[in-house]
């Protein structure tokens, strides 16, 4: 009997018409396009500028994009991942809202909260659903909306993040294709390095936090630079060695897209060429849990029924991982 793998079968993606370039930043805060590229890679990033819209909002219209490119009906849908770091609001999940706005009446539906891994552990999740064989149609979706946490007057964090939305379904498959190995680590030391002090359990919203602007992202920028390079780039190695793939056996790499040298310093260690990466971070700099899934969004059509992808994802917490995964589809 066939081992039932799981494969991604779909992807949709949104992103915001609002672009923010850094020409317009360097009129913001104390910076300028230069230096932004050549620290970061990053040229724009989208913001959702609409009236009362939150990350939902992101999530519903990539996974309707989904659907629609597909031609599924949302009530086949068994389960609906939202990975995010930006919820709509505390306690209710939004991936339950999306789910019932998507018209996916046959689901259960929960966040997933990893920081930047959120949507490479969503996969492992999704994958592990799929395998279990009691559901069919699991609709991962990472969706941030990065404008609703940052300083706009703080360089070292406005100039990095953006919003969006990607979506994938994961569907069983009996070709061997689809998720074949992952490897996901955390560590706890980074907890002090990548956060938001304020509206959690240890220190609730008050006055005094607002005013104190504790309830934006704070990122100790060197020290989380420092463990995602060499993070990233040892479990991408890893994996490629434990699975006995040369840099010849994979297609591509697929990696969180936070700054353009932790991809090349990767990338490298992997000995894989640049024409191997791929990479948007230019366009929209680090949308969090949407990156992985907005990259398969817009190389979709150059990805290979066989190809050989190693995604890899650092993120705060500490958090991170690599996944290996064979494309089940031509588009």
């Amino acid at each position: 009997m066939k081992k039932t793998t799981a494969a991604i079968t779909a992807v949709g993606g949104y992103l915001p018409d609002f672009v923010l370039s850094n020409k317009v930043l360097e009129t913001m805060v104390d910076t300028n396009d230069e230096w932004i590229t050549t620290r970061t890679g990053i040229k724009e990033r989208r913001i959702l500028k609409e009236e009362n819209a939150g990350t939902s909002f992101m999530a519903i219209k990539a996974a309707e994009d989904l659907l629609k490119k597909r031609d599924i009906d949302a009530s086949e849908i068994d389960m609906v991942l939202v990975a995010t770091a930006t919820p709509d609001m505390p306690v209710a999940a939004t991936a339950a809202y999306v789910a019932s706005e998507i018209g996916a009446t046959n689901a259960f539906a929960y966040d997933l909260q990893a920081a930047c891994s959120s949507f490479l552990y969503g996969m492992s999740t999704a994958a592990s659903y799929i395998e279990s064989g009691r559901y069919k149609k699991v609709l991962l979706i990472g969706a941030d909306k990065m404008s609703s946490i940052i300083d706009y007057t703080d360089r070292t964090t406005c100039i990095i993040f953006g919003d969006g939305a990607g979506a994938v379904l994961f569907e069983p498959n009996e070709e061997g294709l689809g998720l074949q190995d992952e490897y996901l680590r955390s560590d706890g030391i980074g907890r002090q390095f990548l956060k938001i002090d304020a509206g959690g359990s240890i220190l609730p919203a008050s006055e005094e936090t607002v005013k104190n602007k504790k309830h934006y992202v704070f990122q100790d920028g060197k020290s989380v630079f420092k463990f995602a390079v060499s993070n990233m780039a040892d479990v991408s190695a890893l994996i490629m060695e434990r699975n006995n793939l040369s840099k010849n056996d994979v297609q591509w790499l697929a990696p969180h897209q936070a700054n353009k040298r932790i991809i090349d310093a990767t990338a490298n260690r992997m000995g894989l060429e640049p024409e191997k990466v791929l990479m948007n971070i230019e366009r929209y700099g680090n949308t969090t849990s949407a990156t992985l899934p907005l990259l398969l969004y817009d190389f979709e059509k150059q990805l290979k029924k066989g190809d050989n992808i190693i995604f890899a994802a650092f993120g705060g917490g500490f958090t991170w991982g690599s996944i290996y995964l064979k494309w089940a589809y031509n588009s």
